[in-house]
């Protein structure tokens, strides 16, 4: 019996046999199961409860060349070995029309287990606490003064479970089972005809830890007054050139979408261009992308991150992955297939969305590498520049090439000084004028949590982002 409930390991290595029997040079079955409860607070009133259990088996073969995947929820034995005929089947008709032929790149496999255990299980408290923390969140909310309103509160709380086998017919064996918990909230505000709105996630992997970490009442508190002072307080933005210091979340979300998105060897390939688009670092030719205070890495096993994981969904070891160091491009993410075509290994960032979906290379906890900097030592030497301290829009090209972020709360910088407040400031770099204008890096990492999109079907999976506060020098406002 496996530690995973009800599900027998002997039955599933017989069942990966019986695909290598079948004419598969490779064989792959994963049991996936994700438990989770979700509970939407609106202005402080429940809107809805769900309970959700999606378990089953996702297969994979190749066969001469051609990689079949099928899945089923249907956990009988009859069930799975429909599964596996679908599988080679499919993979004996890719075979046929295939360009180049699928293979799995030799790679450091597991046969481990590894289970989260939280200091606070979720599974133990009774539901109607649960719903009792959004509703006080809510109720501590300052939501007026004078003509400054916050319009509406959505609060999202949810909690999961997930449980994985996975065995492939070249060795691995791995058993998982992780806890997360996260609360994404909208808030949306409006002075004199003005309105703005901050929407912002809270995750991990564990129990009810992380809310005690990551104080709901507090973080929506301080939310709100970053609208009032955008909407009431706040000037004109600023034009032109001039430094700007940016904030550890704005640097997450930047590492993410401009380090992170365009390192995916699939996208690179091709394979995200009608959803997603393309990478820069299919044509760019250099080797240098930044100065040399930039280091991007992803790593899959900080404890207690959203996007935790020891082995990957084709079960090869965790590792710290080096998208960018000292400023030089670093390796790509691979999952074992293109890191075959690429004639390298894994680096073990196949990750799955549930047993529905096909393993894909996926980030999973990226973070700009912290400096050696004070922040009062970041703003000293800047004469004329901007703090921007959170954004509330951001948009990125699908090369991932040309980008923009907008500003929520922000600050003029004088003499080394922070003054007055500015409302929507902007500014739009290139991925490499952003990460060469550097010169300077705080010693303050933080993470975020977010679900990151990708593939067709779409693909959500927890993340992690991050980084310290950074100077960047000569940049372009609009």
């Amino acid at each position: 019996m496996s530690l995973v409930d009800d599900i027998e390991i002997k039955n599933l290595e017989e069942a990966v046999g019986r695909l290598s029997v079948n004419g598969a040079i490779y064989g792959e079955i994963r049991f996936h199961r994700n438990r989770s409860l979700n509970i939407t607070v609106m202005n402080g009133v429940v809107l809805g409860i769900g309970r959700e259990t999606k378990e089953g088996y996702g297969v994979r073969s190749i066969v001469s060349g051609g990689l079949g995947f099928a899945s089923t929820n249907n956990l009988s034995k009859e069930g799975l070995n429909n599964a596996l005929e679908r599988s080679l089947s499919a993979a004996r008709t890719a075979s046929r029309g295939v360009k180049q032929k699928v293979s799995m790149s030799p790679a450091r496999l597991g046969r481990a287990s590894y289970f989260i255990k939280p200091k606070r299980s979720f599974e133990d408290e009774p539901i109607d606490v649960k719903i009792s923390r959004l509703i006080e969140a809510y109720k501590s909310l300052k939501l007026s003064e004078n003509s400054f309103k916050v319009s509406s509160v959505n609060i999202v709380y949810r909690e999961s479970v997930e449980e994985k086998i996975l065995i492939t017919s070249d060795g691995a064996l791995i058993e998982s089972r992780t806890p997360r918990i996260s609360v994404f909230y909208n808030i949306s505000a409006q002075y004199e005809g003005k309105r703005a709105n901050r929407w912002f996630q809270v995750g991990g992997s564990g129990g009810l830890e992380i809310l005690e970490e990551n104080r709901l009442d507090k973080l929506m508190n301080d939310d709100i007054e970053s609208l009032y002072i955008n909407l009431v307080k706040a000037k004109n933005p600023p034009k032109g050139v001039m430094d700007v210091i940016i904030s550890p979340e704005i640097v997450g979300l930047a590492v993410h979408e401009s380090s992170g998105h365009p390192s995916e060897a699939d996208r690179i390939l091709g394979r995200e261009a009608a959803q997603a688009g393309l990478s820069y670092r299919t044509f760019y030719k250099g080797t240098r992308i930044g100065s040399r205070y930039v280091t991007v890495v992803d790593d899959p096993t900080i404890p207690g991150s959203y996007g935790f994981y020891l082995y990957d969904d084709e079960g090869v070891s965790a590792r710290t992955r080096y998208l960018y160091k000292d400023g030089e491009l670093g390796e790509l993410l691979h999952n074992r297939e293109t890191a075959s075509i690429y004639g390298t290994t894994s680096n073990a960032a196949a990750r799955a969305m549930d047993y529905r979906s096909e393993p894909i290379v996926r980030m999973a906890n990226t973070y700009f590498v912290p400096g050696d900097y004070t922040f009062d030592e970041l703003l000293e030497d800047i004469k004329n520049g901007v703090y921007i301290k959170k954004y509330m829009e951001w948009n990125i090209d699908d090369i991932r090439w040309g980008q923009r972020y907008v500003g929520l709360e922000a600050y003029l910088i004088r003499n080394g000084e922070l003054k007055e407040p500015v409302r929507d400031v902007a500014f739009e770099v290139t991925t490499r004028e952003f990460y060469t204008s550097i010169d300077a890096v705080g010693k303050d990492l933080k993470f975020y949590a977010g679900t990151c999109g990708k593939g067709e079907p779409a693909q959500g999976v927890p993340v992690w982002f991050g980084g310290p506060h950074i100077r960047l020098r000569e940049v372009r406002f609009i």
